[in-house]
């Protein structure tokens, strides 16, 4: 039998289901919003979007002017002065870009969404809610999860064409990246509630876990979550777990992982798939492996020719263009994104682009250090954005960037609201003592 502690401090009080609903409120209509926004965002980019602008136009009946001071002294804090410093980046960028006006504009785009950032913190400092956001994302993601299996089955009952069996809307990509997040982060929960004696609540969270991990192994999933899921699971045994009950968790990864190498000739096939699109690159045949390969190569090639400032906000696609010419095969390829985070900051903005993308990663690294549950599923999302950035620009894409701002945003102000709470706590007793 293997026994599961977790130290006192690492069960926050904010896991009991009791917490979930908290009495009306003067927030409650804009937490409305930002719930069915939640819902949304593995569903619909429009539906998504809609009830977003509809939380934004929300809050301006809740701000007054004494609102002003407390939300500047926020954005002076180094986790929302970053993220929006790399859109300031980004918006001079576009002085030295060497291509049109609307280029430039339109390079600015996927940045623009860090200026949400500060908003959520702000907002969810002071609600209560906070904590529905959570739920309601993992809900809605485990209803996309059950119509996955329906659709391999019956495939013409998906929602929207997708080019993937087991994909109801949108795409492998953004269903592999929601499905891991919950999958890890429902952990904690499993623990919490078994330890607080709420059997039922953990066996429905282990169902969850379950079937989230058996439809990424036997339906779709994106080849990067082999790396960020073990990457995630480090993360969670870290923190949550002793030498020995790490050691037999990864003991029993490597059974898990055995039996469904075994039993799953998909995924034997995604990974199979890796060495043939590398082999098909060498005779110059455009497939995926290839095609990132390459990507790479090229925007090495052109931060090298513009190291300190870049070569400008929107640039990319048109360096691409550029280099293509006269060229077959691999080399004619063009893209405004090289697949790859880092390089994708470097090639438009250069060292300076890098140093603040670093930066506003571990600054939301260092505010998740605490040990609640906010703080744990903020250091999730953040860990899991870094290390699928290795393979994708998933800062600048919609949905992996939305998950981002809303994810941060939201376990930010939850966080800072529980350090603020716990801090007071702290001030009374030491009166009273």
């Amino acid at each position: 039998m293997i026994e599961l502690t977790t130290t006192r401090s690492s069960v926050p009080k904010s896991f009991t289901i009791g917490s979930w609903f908290e009495p009306r409120g003067r927030f409650l209509y804009a937490d409305v919003f930002a719930v069915l926004s939640a819902v949304m965002l593995p569903w619909s980019t429009t539906g998504f979007t809609i009830f977003l602008l509809l939380w934004l136009i929300s809050l301006i009946p809740l701000t007054s002017s004494a609102d002003f001071r407390p939300f500047l002294h926020l954005v002076a804090r180094p986790f929302c002065w970053l993220p929006l410093t790399m859109v300031l980046i980004a918006v001079v960028g576009t002085l030295w870009a060497d291509v049109p006006w609307q280029a430039r504009l339109v390079g600015i785009k996927p940045l623009a969404k860090l200026l949400v950032l500060p908003s959520l913190i702000f907002h969810f400092q002071r609600s209560p809610r906070g904590s529905w956001i959570f739920v309601s994302f993992v809900l809605s993601c485990a209803l996309l999860m059950g119509l996955s299996w329906i659709v391999l089955f019956e495939p013409e009952l998906k929602l929207t064409t997708t080019l993937s069996a087991g994909v109801p809307v949108k795409n492998y990509i953004d269903q592999s990246q929601e499905f891991a997040l919950c999958m890890v982060a429902l952990a904690p929960w499993t623990l919490s509630f078994y330890r607080q004696g709420s059997y039922y609540a953990a066996a429905a969270c282990t169902v969850l876990i379950l079937a989230f991990f058996a439809n990424m192994a036997f339906v779709v999933s994106a080849r990067a979550a082999l790396v960020y899921i073990p990457v995630l699971l480090i993360v969670f045994a870290s923190r949550y777990l002793n030498r020995r009950q790490s050691a037999l968790l990864f003991g029993a990864g490597i059974v898990v992982a055995v039996a469904v190498w075994s039993t799953s000739g998909y995924l034997r096939a995604r990974i199979a798939d890796i060495w043939t699109e590398y082999q098909s690159s060498k005779q110059n045949i455009v497939r995926s492996t290839g095609q990132r390969l390459e990507y790479w190569e090229k925007s090495l090639k052109f931060f090298a020719e513009a190291p300190i400032f870049g070569n400008g906000t929107g640039s990319a696609q048109s360096l691409f263009e550029r280099d293509a010419v006269g060229k077959t095969g691999l080399a004619a390829q063009v893209t405004k994104n090289p697949h790859n985070q880092s390089l994708n900051v470097a090639v438009q903005w250069g060292i300076i682009g890098i140093v603040a993308l670093y930066a506003m990663w571990i600054s939301h690294l260092w505010l998740f250090r605490g040990s609640g549950f906010a703080s744990w599923l903020g250091l999730l999302i953040v860990v899991q954005n870094m290390t699928s950035s290795l393979f994708n620009s998933h800062l600048f894409d919609f949905h992996e960037g939305w998950m981002y701002v809303l994810g941060v945003g939201v376990a930010a102000g939850v966080s800072l609201q529980e350090k603020r709470r716990a801090a007071t706590s702290h001030t009374r007793f030491v009166k009273v003592d």
